[in-house]
C-alpha cells in the first residue's frame, strides 16, 4: 500500500497535539516517506521539548502553537473547514477528544453518514487483504448505525480497487436468533443490501468469525454465499469485539494493519504508540490514497 502512493502529492495534514516521541515520530515518519506534508498543532514548547529529546529534526515544518489538547483538536478541524489540511492525524491526545471536535455541529466535517473506524490487515495465513469495522469509535452501534460503518468500509474498498467486497455480518452463530439481537441486525442488513440501502457490495449475515473467513467451515455447515469463507469485510456487532479481534491479528497473528476513520469530509489517522513503525506508515498511506481518489472526484 505504501508503494501504492509512489508519485501520489503528499497529503496537507494536520497531526494533532504531538506532545510525545511516538506521535512526533509517526509524523516525521509519513513526512520522509512523501505521504504527507505534516502541519504540527499543539504547544510549541512541548513539542519542541520532545522532538530535542528524541533528536527530532522539525524545523522545516509548520507549527501552530495552542494551550491544551482541546485547542489543539479544535485548531486542526478549523484547518480542515478552511480546506488548509487535506487529512487530520491523532496525536498523543485522547481518541474522545479529537472526535469530538470532528463530529461538533460548527466543524463543517461531519456529513450524512455517521463516522466510523475502519482497520486493513495484512493477515499471511488470508489471500486477501481484511477490513474489521468498527473496532474504534461506536462502541453498540444500532442498526442505522451498522448501515452506515458497512457503507464506510464498502466506500473504502472501493478506493483500494476491490470492485464489489464481500462483508460478513459477524456474530456468535450463524443463524437469527431473537436472543441474540446481533444476528437480527445481521438478517437486517443483508435485506437493506437487496434494496439499495446499502450498494456497491455483497453482504451476508449472520455469520460466524469461522464461516466468514474459511470456506471449509462454511461447507461443512452448508452455507452457501457468495461471501462465506471469502469475505473482505468483518461487520463486528459492537466496539468489544472488534477491537479484541483487531488485536488478536496484531499480535497473535502478526498481521500488518493500517487504521483510519471514515464518513467525515476528510481521511483522520489514528495511530496508537503501540503500533509499529511499519503500521503508522500504512496508515498515512491509506489516508493519502482516500484523499487522492477525493482529488480525483473533484
Amino acid at each position: 500500500m505504501i508503494e501504492r502512493c509512489s508519485g501520489i502529492r503528499p497529503a496537507r495534514t494536520a497531526v494533532v497535539h504531538p506532545c510525545d516521541a511516538s506521535s512526533l515520530t509517526a509524523a516525521l515518519e509519513a513526512a520522509h516517506a512523501g505521504l504527507i506534508v505534516p502541519i504540527l498543532v499543539g504547544p510549541e514548547q512541548r513539542i519542541r521539548a520532545v522532538a530535542s529529546t528524541a533528536q527530532l529534526d522539525i524545523s522545516e515544518f509548520r507549527l501552530i502553537s495552542t494551550p491544551h489538547s482541546h485547542a489543539s483538536a479544535d485548531e486542526a478541524v478549523a484547518l480542515a473547514k478552511r480546506g488548509e489540511v487535506d487529512a487530520l492525524m491523532k496525536g498523543s491526545l485522547h481518541t474522545d477528544e479529537l472526535m469530538h471536535a470532528v463530529v461538533a455541529p460548527a466543524s463543517g466535517l461531519r456529513t450524512e453518514r455517521r463516522i466510523s473506524h475502519v482497520y486493513l490487515f495484512d493477515v499471511a495465513a488470508y489471500p486477501r487483504p481484511l477490513m474489521i469495522t468498527d473496532a474504534a469509535i461506536n462502541i453498540a452501534p444500532d442498526l442505522a448505525q451498522k448501515r452506515d460503518i458497512c457503507q464506510n468500509a464498502v466506500d473504502l474498498a472501493h478506493i483500494l480497487g476491490i470492485v464489489r467486497p464481500k462483508v460478513a455480518v459477524l456474530s456468535a452463530t450463524e443463524t437469527v436468533d431473537a436472543k441474540l439481537p446481533s444476528t437480527v441486525d445481521a438478517a437486517a442488513l443483508c435485506k437493506m443490501a437487496e434494496r439499495d440501502q446499502i450498494t456497491g457490495c455483497d453482504v451476508d449475515g449472520p455469520l460466524a468469525f469461522d464461516n466468514a473467513i474459511s470456506p471449509e467451515a462454511a461447507r461443512i455447515k452448508n452455507i452457501v454465499s457468495v461471501v462465506a469463507g471469502q469475505a473482505d469485510i468483518l461487520l463486528v456487532p459492537d466496539l468489544e469485539s472488534g477491537n479484541m479481534l483487531s488485536k488478536q491479528l496484531t499480535f497473535f497473528n502478526h498481521a500488518d494493519g493500517a487504521g483510519i476513520v471514515m464518513g467525515a469530509r476528510l481521511p483522520i489517522i489514528l495511530t496508537s504508540r503501540a503500533d509499529p513503525p511499519r503500521t503508522r506508515l500504512a496508515s498515512a498511506a491509506l489516508a493519502l490514497l482516500v484523499v487522492e481518489a477525493k482529488r480525483s472526484h473533484g
